[in-house]
């Protein structure tokens, strides 16, 4: 069966949801609840109904739904402050109540308005030792524990990634992943890797097993499987084990120097690090409360350690992006306190590509040091080369500082090491920046529009959409976009944009031209 809402196909013979002519990633029990709301949006779906359709029975805690619902809302542009889509009744359950067209589903049917079925592209091996870490398997006994699973694959992606022999996917496109039966060779083809590992992770009071198995998808065969028992106490001598084993089984000419620069004890305090990856798995959760509760749980982890240099970046990032989301109750307050993490994070450790790279990413959005940042974040990438923030983030300041055809490879590199990740968005805003400010208009317009395919409210890249119809000549589409724009932000005028602005003038006259053909007053 096909459904169609909003700019949304929902299929369910192919299991696929579907932006546009875009495969939009979800993983089957964020599809399953989908599925089971759209055909039930008759009536209010309890919160016993969708245990029993989506877990079968097992018991879920409240904040495991309202995780995997804000996932599906986040999938089709909701969220849970909007619920546009996806309503909330308090002490009843849930609706889905957008407008939905129902069609047969067949192979090959066509969707309304034209759109065409998506393709997906074979990526290319790179040239050296290419690797993707699946989430892990929580054997714990508790889905609470999730946390500390995600955890261990983020360390042992961070170590791997520091090798400069081997190209290492980044953690958030491994995740897309996450609670699906998959197939070994598809996975490697979706990310163009040629190996890829797999493991668990039991945590059991004071004791940890890390087991893991690495397999060549070209062949199937296993290269190298073990399982590493200790001592909550010596986790981080355990990430470090799995990571050189890794190395070692796929690339032995990594150097024993290269090993060592790998390893790394973030901080002594246990109990802090269990805070900062509860924050950590907030964070990447993007709602308002999740952030909201990654920023107590990222302080709680700087209390108990105050010289924990990636709790105070992490922090800083979680404050500016709360700032950017329109999520803050004191902006001022956030942006001050973000930039002040940053620089206390960098005082603290000026060798960890992860701790540059946010706190340059925070400086460059923050502050009038993007010049700093810009230094970071090429730091960050000589530390890291596999770091996709880096490349990322590098990307957006070399457009700001004026340089936006090196941006453009600095931002296709990030889409190359995490092709799948929740961020694409924001790389592929900077790359419509990037072609704007070159004058290549076309293909600015094709950026911002794999933008808004994520995020379709999001003003900044409706700005971006506007600005180059209006400089394509296309009037009466850009003039759509402004009405789109002021009422989703009803504040906006050239003076206003001009004064928060972080392009060069010769950069924002560009902008600032297309906006006023478009219709934005001063």
């Amino acid at each position: 069966m096909l459904y169609f809402f909003e700019h949304y196909t929902f299929d369910t013979d192919r299991r696929e949801l579907l932006l546009g002519a875009v495969v939009v990633p979800t993983t089957p029990q964020v599809f399953d609840l989908l599925d089971y709301l759209i055909r039930h949006r008759e009536r209010v779906v309890s919160k016993d109904d969708l245990i029993n359709a989506i877990w079968k029975g097992r018991a879920v805690s409240d904040a495991a739904l309202t995780t995997r619902l804000n996932v599906a809302r986040s999938a089709i542009g909701d969220s849970g402050g909007e619920q546009r889509l996806i309503k909330t009744l308090p002490r009843k359950g849930f609706r889905f109540v957008g407008q939905v067209q129902e069609a047969p589903g067949r192979k090959g049917a066509a969707v309304p308005d034209g759109t065409i079925e998506p393709k997906r592209l074979a990526l290319a091996l790179p040239d050296k030792p290419s690797i993707a870490v699946l989430p892990f398997e929580n054997l714990s006994g508790d889905p609470e524990q999730e946390y500390f699973a995600d955890g261990m694959v983020e360390e042992i992606v961070t170590a791997l990634s520091r090798n400069k022999q081997l190209f290492v996917i980044a953690r958030n496109s491994s995740f897309a992943f996450k609670g699906r039966p998959v197939e070994i060779t598809q996975v490697a083809r979706d990310l163009g890797v040629r190996y890829v590992l797999e493991g668990s992770v039991r945590k059991s009071g004071r004791r940890v097993r890390i087991a893991g198995q690495l397999i060549d998808a070209a062949s199937g065969s296993h290269l190298w499987a073990d399982r590493y028992d200790g001592a909550l106490e010596d986790i981080f001598d355990l990430q470090d084990q799995v990571a050189a084993s890794v190395a070692g089984a796929i690339a032995p000419s990594v150097s024993q120097a290269e090993m060592e620069r790998a390893k790394r004890k973030p901080t002594s305090n246990l109990d802090a690090y269990d805070y900062y990856l509860r924050g950590d798995a907030s964070h990447f959760e993007f709602t308002r409360d999740a952030t909201n509760r990654a920023v107590g749980l990222y302080e709680r982890a700087i209390a108990l350690d105050p010289q924990f240099a990636l709790a105070h970046a992490a922090l800083a990032v979680t404050l500016s992006s709360r700032k950017a989301f329109g999520w803050s109750t004191d902006p001022a307050s956030d942006r001050s306190q973000a930039i002040t993490y940053a620089k206390t994070a960098l005082r603290l450790e000026s060798q960890d590509a992860s701790v540059l790279a946010r706190s340059a990413l925070v400086l460059t959005f923050n502050s009038n040091e993007v010049e700093l940042a810009d230094s970071l974040l090429n730091e960050a990438i000589r530390l890291d080369p596999n770091g996709m923030s880096g490349w990322m983030w590098g990307g957006w300041t070399k457009t700001i500082l004026g340089d936006p055809r090196t941006a453009l490879d600095y931002l296709q590199r990030a889409l190359r090491l995490s092709p799948l990740d929740p961020r694409i968005a924001f790389a592929n805003e900077g790359l419509a920046f990037a072609h704007f400010f070159l004058g290549n208009y076309k293909e600015g317009l094709k950026f911002a529009a794999n933008m808004l395919r994520h995020h379709p409210t999001y003003v900044q890249g409706l700005r971006m959409a506007m600005a180059c119809h209006a400089m394509l000549g296309d009037m009466e589409a850009a003039q759509k976009l402004w009405q789109q724009v002021a009422l989703l932000s009803p504040s906006d005028r050239l003076s206003g944009i001009r004064k928060r602005s972080p392009w060069r003038d010769q950069d924002f006259a560009k902008l600032e031209e297309a906006y006023r053909l478009a219709g934005m007053p001063e």
